[in-house]
């Protein structure tokens, strides 16, 4: 199908996808970079799905935003993925080139990255991830680039574990396995990136220690975390999930748009301003 109408479209495609903040993001920022013509929307898409979906799209479309359970099963459908995106088998951004390519890439990884060096977190020696999901080899990746030392990770069970080593292995990192049970320890590291589910955590908000260092939990909602506010109640630097949304959400736009650089003020204000309505 071909579009004459000129608008340009875009969305993000997962299942669940009610809760998404991703329109609130993007649409702040076509509102701020003048781009009238844009629009930016949610749809509820599984992997069944998902196949048809792509193929109906016509050539007003712009891009897409994915996630969950999106991330993998979008891969044999593109022409092609970034280095970044092969690194972690995951594609969190899809681009339909002028000449009808598909184009994946990963900003998630880059997102993390941008979020702790806003915080002044540019090395560290040492780290710790909570969990073993995707998010977590995001992290392991991320890390490779701003961690010079070894990443324990904390998982539940020895399938995770072993996906979590071969994650190390892949992307050069010293990862090494530790039991959820010892957890706390995780705390002490000068790093903490926490990847697990909403309240997974807060049982460890007591073990926080006096003089913390930074923690990320890459969720947003709820907010804080009890893990947050314990961390914040020790004066550590806390990165949050908003956080990493918004910089992975602006690499986005640039992507889809062209436009650069995007207006990373105005979106994380949309952001702040549609979880408080909540």
């Amino acid at each position: 199908m071909v579009s004459t109408d000129g608008r340009r479209r875009a969305a993000v495609l997962g299942s669940p996808i009610a809760h998404s903040l991703s329109p609130v993001l993007h649409r702040a920022a076509y509102a701020e970079l003048g781009l009238t013509d844009w629009t930016y929307d949610r749809f509820e898409v599984d992997e069944q799905a998902l196949p048809g979906f792509i193929e109906g799209l016509d050539s007003s479309w712009a891009g897409l935003s994915l996630t969950m359970p999106l991330k993998r099963a979008i891969i044999p459908l593109l022409d092609s993925i970034s280095e970044t995106a092969s690194a972690v088998e995951a594609v969190n951004t899809v681009v339909f080139t002028e000449d009808g390519r598909r184009v994946g890439d990963n900003t998630d990884i880059p997102g993390m990255i941008a979020a702790l060096r806003e915080r002044g977190v540019e090395k560290v020696e040492s780290a710790a991830v909570l969990g073993a999901g995707a998010t977590a080899s995001s992290a392991v990746a991320a890390l490779a680039v701003i961690c010079t030392g070894p990443v324990t990770a904390y998982v539940r069970s020895r399938e995770r574990s072993d996906e979590m080593r071969g994650w190390g292995e892949r992307l050069g990192v010293d990862v090494r396995i530790a039991d959820w049970a010892d957890a706390g320890q995780a705390l002490r590291a000068p790093l903490v990136i926490a990847t697990t589910p909403a309240g997974t955590t807060d049982a460890l908000a007591g073990a926080v220690p006096d003089a913390p260092g930074t923690l990320f939990d890459v969720l947003y909602e709820p907010w804080p975390t009890g893990l947050a506010a314990g961390w914040s109640s020790r004066s550590g630097a806390v990165v949050g999930g908003l956080d990493l949304l918004v910089h992975q959400a602006v690499l986005q736009v640039e992507q889809m748009t062209g436009r650069s650089p995007a207006p990373l003020a105005a979106m994380r204000k949309a952001g702040e301003e549609a979880l408080a309505a909540r």
